[in-house]
């Protein structure tokens, strides 16, 4: 840990040059998330957090992780009514 004694105050720049400071675009704007509000059954969020004490990973990441895999595998929801 490093402690500033008072002779070693440092001060911030009143200026910066912008066009200096080599700007790029944020890698990760496709990974970003959207806060939604669901509405979810009771049984398949313990379902979820069952799993989350098993694994160590919090159940809405799970849910995330779940939802992730079937978007990437494009998986459909087959239903039959009887």
């Amino acid at each position: 840990m490093y402690i500033l004694t008072t002779c070693e105050v440092r001060t911030m720049r009143e200026e910066y040059d912008i066009k200096n400071l080599n700007p790029r675009r944020n890698p990760y704007v496709k990974k970003a998330k959207k806060q939604i509000t669901i509405n979810i059954d009771n049984d398949t969020v313990d379902y979820f957090k069952g799993l989350s004490e098993s694994s160590g990973i919090p159940y809405q990441t799970l849910i995330n992780l779940y939802l992730s895999d079937c978007a990437a595998h494009q998986k459909k929801l087959h239903m039959t009514w009887s």
